[in-house]
């Protein structure tokens, strides 16, 4: 196990840079996500992580030893991609094994690693097939176990489940997660999908156009976003988000929206009157009994525990969670209590939380 550290990472492709001045510390054992929409500079950074990129400029440090001329052999790292990458004329324990073939490693020490790992992964019963016989979860467990068998000091993973269909992924996140648990393994995982981001990881990194917009914990992002990006790409469904004026100070602030509808606001909100700002109000902070605010039902959609409710309000659309019971319909008044300290407040031009 490692720890990483990067340091002032840049990347240029010609006059293109990619990814600015990125500085990160990942601990020894730590499960870190990489998150952001497509072209953030996720998969890139963890391509430079593993030597399969070149750095323009900056350090990467694995283990407190500066990587940058290294090859990925040499640092040591084991990495899991979307595509598998299995030799199809080869079983699941010759995929397995193979690199340590390649390292010189003894037949007996590859059969147990491979055994050990084939146990962690229940994947005993099919050392002998082949990958054109396995199903997309079993390809991605063996793929998990050729990168166990190595022993690595750090997990690099781009996007390992995006083939998977939605029940196989949230089987497979959870044997990720059970993976880490069990091998404590310092772990850096890519994915454009938040919710796989805040169950397996320790940390998120949210990234926006080749920067780090925040790191926190799953509920430091959620709770307190440092930015109008963080809050509108954590949580699902996602925040609901109005522009208004921040109208009243001190004991009674309140924001003025479109259609002369307001939202009262906490007293510890730093803003001051007139300031043009973002309200944001996530879907399950909107209780269903109350009368906070209220508009046209426009879709209802059940997913059993809760129910989705997509409602006009102030000119736009708003989305609430409430319970799977509730017996919202198609063109009535939809009804929502809100709890003004849990209501975001947003500068308009820097984007920042106040």
């Amino acid at each position: 196990m490692a720890s990483v550290g990067l340091r002032h990472i840049h990347k240029s492709y010609g006059a293109l840079q990619v990814v600015h001045d990125v500085s990160l510390s990942v601990d020894d054992g730590e499960f870190i996500a990489l998150v952001g929409p497509s072209g953030c500079g996720k998969s890139t950074l963890l391509r430079m992580i593993a030597g399969l990129e070149d750095i323009t400029g900056g350090e990467i440090m694995i283990g407190g030893t500066v990587v940058n001329a290294m090859t990925p052999r040499e640092r040591n790292i084991a990495m899991v991609f979307q595509s598998y990458a299995l030799y199809p004329h080869m079983t699941v324990g010759e995929n397995m094994g193979f690199n340590l073939k390649l390292a010189g490693v003894s037949k007996p020490e590859i059969a147990v690693r491979v055994g050990e790992a084939a146990r962690m992964l229940a994947l005993e019963d099919l050392l002998e097939r082949k990958p054109a016989q396995l199903s997309g979860g079993q390809r991605q467990r063996v793929a998990m176990g050729r990168a166990i068998v190595r022993d690595p000091a750090v997990f690099l993973f781009d996007e390992p489940l995006s083939n998977l269909d939605a029940k196989l992924r949230v089987q497979m996140r959870t044997e990720i997660k059970a993976l880490h648990q069990k091998v404590a393994t310092t772990s850096i995982y890519v994915t454009h999908d938040q919710i796989e981001a805040m169950t397996l990881a320790d940390r998120i990194v949210v990234l926006n156009a080749g920067r780090i917009e925040q790191v926190g914990t799953p509920m430091q992002l959620y709770k307190t976003p440092a930015n109008l990006f963080v809050a509108g790409f954590i949580g699902s469904p996602a925040m609901n988000l109005f522009e208004g004026t921040v109208d009243g100070e001190g004991d009674s602030p309140v924001v003025r929206l479109a259609e002369g509808a307001a939202i009262a606001i906490s007293t510890q909100r730093k803003v001051r009157r007139g300031q043009s700002v973002k309200v944001g109000l996530r879907p399950e902070h909107l209780s269903a009994r109350g009368n906070g605010i209220s508009g046209r039902t426009l879709l209802v959609e059940p997913t059993g525990a809760q129910t989705h409710v997509l409602f006009e309000f102030a000119g736009q659309q708003m989305t609430a969670v409430v319970d799977g019971d509730h017996p919202a319909r198609h063109g009535t008044e939809f009804q929502a209590g809100i709890d003004h300290n849990l209501v975001y407040v947003f500068d308009r031009e820097s984007g920042e939380r106040l």
